[in-house]
């Protein structure tokens, strides 16, 4: 199989354009969601300025295995997912928007498919939030770190007892950003917390958000008293 089947699959839009606001929240799904479940996410976190772009993955999967099993296990499907995000990352760079005002934003699946992706494509970035997921990749796998995140705050949660995605997992992965110099990594761990997004994660994503929004507000507003002056 040659073709990328993500590729194929439309790329979904809520709240105002990204050329407009000049920041871009990427969105990406779960094992069995889709692009629906994460804009009901999107209008939880209640910031209508923000534009969401949101990924489908062919047959609502974005490769077939759990995420801890060898890589090659999930490939080619682990390689078109990550294509799939560069292609979304791509097309916001052309309409001016910087990856570094970009946040990727996943759930489960997604949230280890979104912090694969900044890992292996380590750079300035608007944020990562990860909502129960971690690096993907068998147990005892290790991490070179000399790739660094430019400052790019990251979000990760996840429940103490997932049945999904193992705590030991999303703290390596925290470990992991923190020594390529992440601006700031929150881990937040949860108490026999189901397998779902919490209003406190919400929150949290919340404010990730709203602080990108407000520092690209005073930043074109400096521009625009620049060019006055």
């Amino acid at each position: 199989m040659t073709n990328n089947p993500h590729l194929s699959t439309p790329v979904h839009f809520l709240g105002p354009s990204p050329e407009d606001i000049g920041v871009a929240t990427v969105l990406i799904h779960g094992r069995s969601q889709q692009p629906s479940d994460m804009f009901a996410m999107a209008e939880r976190i209640g910031l209508d300025e923000m534009p969401y772009i949101a990924l489908e993955a062919a047959d609502k999967t974005w490769y077939p295995n759990r995420f801890m099993a060898p890589i090659a296990d999930n490939n080619p499907w682990l390689d078109f997912a990550l294509d799939s995000i560069t292609s979304v990352l791509t097309t916001l760079e052309k309409m001016s928007v910087k990856r570094e005002n970009i946040v990727l934003m996943g759930f489960s699946q997604g949230a280890c498919l979104a912090c694969e992706y900044v890992y292996r494509n380590a750079d300035a970035y608007g944020g990562l939030i990860s909502l129960t997921g971690g690096l993907i990749g068998p147990e005892g796998t290790t991490w070179s770190t000399p790739r660094r995140l430019a400052g790019t705050p990251i979000l990760l949660s996840n429940g103490n007892l997932d049945d999904w995605v193992p705590l030991r997992r999303t703290t390596e992965t925290s470990q992991v950003f923190k020594e390529m110099g992440a601006e700031e990594v929150q881990l937040n761990v949860f108490q026999d917390r189901p397998h779902l997004v919490t209003d406190e994660e919400i929150n949290l994503a919340r404010s990730l958000l709203h602080r990108l929004l407000t520092s690209n507000k005073i930043i074109a507003r400096m521009a625009y008293d620049w060019r006055l002056y």
